[in-house]
């Protein structure tokens, strides 16, 4: 299954590898009307690691870029706030207008009813897409300090030509020491129509995969990124077709050998604030699903991917169960919906608990 690298041997249990950027959310409003926002940091893959720091207690770091500005910094203090080591932020000189590096931007409304939510993200030219090949030193974090799990994702692989090779630079080096990989594909159309669409999506994911210990995406992730289809199945995911994901995975896991775990959550949208939510994950020839909580109130469903992610590393990092992991994930994802922000506010013991079947009853 999964063999980890000795805590003692390691400063880190986890590092996210990624942009994180500053949301800006309208509350119950919409973007196109605001008069004000709420500010919060957020990222695909930083979430992860913040998620496991303030709800499970591992110890994680974020290696990122900023442009060294007054918005830099109060990304930097929401990061510090998370308890994530900043440590391996590169900040990089701010020229006043952003010509060359700037800091990125993500707009975010939540949705109602039969309202969906609604994302803009402003991120050109930011400071981490500038990043090339060389100027983090991976041999220095994972060698000589330790990581015993890195986490990256299709999201910061598709910013720029130099975050894909970033990427693979990242991974190789990790799989050099020992330390275990996982990857979310979180296809977005949008940030790679510019670049090549979706072919160019499967060349830089199809490179990434072979270094990759545990995979983690949706249905259209695994078909826009690595091309493998699930017949015969459905819109409602929740109730899916399991031989089209037994077929799929086991295809996946024949393509690539080094795929140790695949998970993905399953999503039926009812209305933008009531879904059902449960999760599957494929080890060793099994799948495993998740609790399933159906009708689930969800007050901001960003990051809820995020959060599966992190409550699913846990429990493979804990437990090595990965029936155990997927219940952790879709317990975490389901109550960082609960709350507003791209990032979890739960506690562990509020995620085992849900897990045990614990109702929303008042707790005094």
């Amino acid at each position: 299954m999964i063999q980890l690298r000795p805590k003692e041997e390691c400063m880190f249990d986890q590092v996210s590898l990624g942009e994180v950027m500053l949301r800006l959310d309208p509350g119950e409003g919409r973007i196109k009307t605001a008069r004000q926002f709420r500010a919060w940091e957020g990222g695909g893959e930083y979430n992860v690691a913040r998620g496991l720091r303030r709800c499970f207690g591992y110890k994680t770091a974020i290696v990122t870029a900023l442009a060294d500005n007054e918005i830099g910094r109060l990304v930097e203090d929401f990061i510090l706030q998370g308890g994530v080591d900043t440590s391996f932020i590169k900040w990089l000189p701010y020229d006043g207008i952003g010509r060359t590096v700037r800091n990125g931007l993500n707009f975010t409304e939540r949705g109602h009813g039969v309202r969906g939510a609604v994302g803009v993200s402003d991120r050109g030219n930011t400071a981490i897409s500038q990043i090339k090949p060389g100027e983090f030193d991976f041999d220095y974090l994972f060698g000589t300090l330790g990581v015993r799990w890195l986490h990256t994702g299709g999201i910061f692989a598709a910013l720029s030509e130099d975050s894909a090779a970033v990427t693979i630079e990242a991974v190789k080096a990790a799989k050099k020491y020992g330390t275990i990989v996982s990857y979310d594909l979180n296809y977005r159309p949008s940030m790679w129509k510019a670049i090549g669409g979706q072919e160019k999506a499967q060349a830089v994911n199809k490179e990434i995969a072979k270094y990759i210990d545990v995979m983690i995406g949706n249905e259209e992730d695994f078909t826009a990124c690595l091309g493998f289809e699930i017949e015969g199945n459905d819109e409602n995911l929740v109730e899916l077709n399991l031989d089209g994901y037994k077929k799929m995975m086991a295809k996946a896991a024949e393509t690539y050998p080094n795929f140790k775990v695949m998970a993905t959550t399953l999503r039926s949208v009812k209305t933008a604030t009531v879904n059902d939510w449960a999760a599957m994950c494929w080890a060793n020839g099994e799948i495993h699903f998740s609790n399933k909580y159906d009708g689930l109130e969800i007050m901001d469903r960003v990051g809820g991917g995020d959060s599966f992610a992190s409550g699913l590393i846990f429990g493979l990092m804990e437990t090595g169960d990965p029936q155990v992991a997927v219940n952790y994930g879709a317990a975490h994802g389901a109550l960082a919906m609960t709350t507003p922000g791209d990032t979890s506010m739960a506690s562990r013991k509020e995620v085992e608990s849900l897990m045990g079947g614990a109702g929303a009853r008042v707790q005094r």
